[in-house]
């Protein structure tokens, strides 16, 4: 007799995707198989709040989950299931809710009447997962203390809690163990990590150190990481980590204009954000960065929009993800006066866009000549440091990391490399 199909959907962010792997992982253990929506019997559902739309995405995953022709229990966990539980579980008689994500795998083999095992060690945080990722992801930290205006996940993560540095260190020796080549240090404001090593305070660089010191891993990426917690520390461990640690930062700007930071709740302006960005650059060859950028929040007007824009482009970020605000009921910001109409929004997203592509491309245009080291995900295809997608030789092993030299830019920004030999 066959085992029951478990789908799984997870929205939002990477924390939400290394959530899910860990459930994945759990249930597979367990015997569980992993099937597509329409043959599964359960499908679990990682939810995200961080805007009005995400959670109208949620909400739309869950009725359609729900009326599947096979009627599967659909589980619903994450942000969302969090704040609204009893309204989840309103949507359709075959929604439950699951707050406790180390605790979905075991609800649902319990749903089934399964007598499966899931791991003793399984925890809010998880474990690294063989889920098919070739870079996985390690959450070494959750929750926020910050309180932007626009946004709800800190209610619903709750405070800054971090992962202890040998845990950490025992997950990237477990996915070294699978064959990752990299792994990714995730966290809801991943800056904040606190913890200990031999008695001593530690922060994010030194559980670099330590994961750099402990394990063979060939590198390690940072998550999204806030401006004021980059500082000389952080930059000198990347500089010296010879590639280890990859030369990329995706730093959360959300606007590049001081009033509009004000309005937002950010504890920083955009002159601390260049000083960082600086201090980066100075240390770490070929650096490149990443940002989030929110158009049309609450009264920015077209002097603010063009003030956000200059700051970018003299930022010259090589990833700028562009989020149109959507309002977040429950938040400040959702009230407040001289909100932005949906068509304004929108062509400010496509500005926004348009100098995102051109950003990038002159960030790859730069790399040329340059040598780097590439993550082979597929045949011929891989990740450089700097997270530029790159093409290589199709005999290039796949999951390996190879040291790679640029040698020319095709017009998405995509890196031709080629291995020295």
């Amino acid at each position: 007799m066959s085992m029951p199909g478990v789908a799984f959907v997870s929205l939002g962010c990477r924390v939400n995707r290394v959530e899910t792997d860990v459930i994945v992982s759990e249930l597979r253990r367990a015997g569980l198989e992993l099937v597509r929506d329409r043959k599964a019997d359960v499908i679990v559902i990682n939810t995200c709040a961080v805007t009005g739309e995400a959670e109208a995405k949620t909400r739309k995953a869950i009725r359609h989950a729900a009326g599947l022709p096979r009627h599967p229990l659909v589980i619903a966990t994450g942000c969302v299931a969090t704040l609204f539980s009893s309204e989840l579980e309103a949507l359709a008689p075959n929604v439950l809710v699951e707050v406790d994500k180390g605790a979905v795998a075991r609800r649902v083999l319990d749903e089934l009447q399964i007598a499966g095992q899931t791991s003793e060690r399984a925890t809010d945080f998880g474990s690294v997962t063989a889920t098919g990722r070739t870079r996985p992801g390690i959450k070494v930290q959750d929750g926020c203390d910050l309180r932007c205006t626009y946004c709800i996940v800190w209610k619903a993560r709750g405070a800054s809690r971090s992962v202890p540095v040998d845990e950490v260190v025992r997950q990237v020796r477990e996915a070294c163990d699978q064959g990752a080549r990299e792994v990714v240090l995730t966290g809801i404001n991943l800056g904040r990590y606190r913890s200990e090593v031999d008695g001593r305070r530690a922060r994010l660089p030194e559980l670099l150190d330590a994961v750099l010191d402990q394990t063979d891993v060939g590198r390690v990426r940072l998550g999204s990481i806030e401006p004021q917690d980059v500082d000389e520390r952080l930059a000198s461990v990347m500089a010296a980590s010879d590639g280890r640690v990859a030369p990329f930062l995706h730093m959360c700007l959300q606007s590049g204009c001081d009033e509009t930071l004000r309005r937002m709740g950010r504890v920083y302006n955009t002159e601390l954000f260049a000083r960082r960005m600086e201090l980066v650059r100075e240390r770490v060859e070929h650096a490149s960065f990443g940002t989030d950028l929110i158009v049309g929040f609450p009264g920015e007007t077209e002097d603010e929009f063009a003030q956000s824009l200059a700051f970018c482009e003299r930022a010259r970020f090589s990833h700028m993800h562009v989020f149109r605000y959507s309002k977040r009921p429950g938040t400040p910001a959702a009230t407040m006066d001289n909100q932005v109409g949906a068509l304004v929004a929108a062509r400010r997203s496509a500005q926004a866009q348009e100098l995102s592509q051109r950003m990038r491309l002159a960030e790859a245009q730069a790399l040329v000549g340059a040598d780097d080291l590439v993550v082979v995900q597929a045949p011929g295809v891989g990740i450089t440091g700097g997270l530029f997608d790159a093409r290589l030789d199709e005999t290039v092993p796949v999951d390996s990391l190879v040291p790679v030299r640029i040698a020319s830019v095709g017009e998405d920004a995509t890196l031709t490399c080629v291995v020295p030999h």
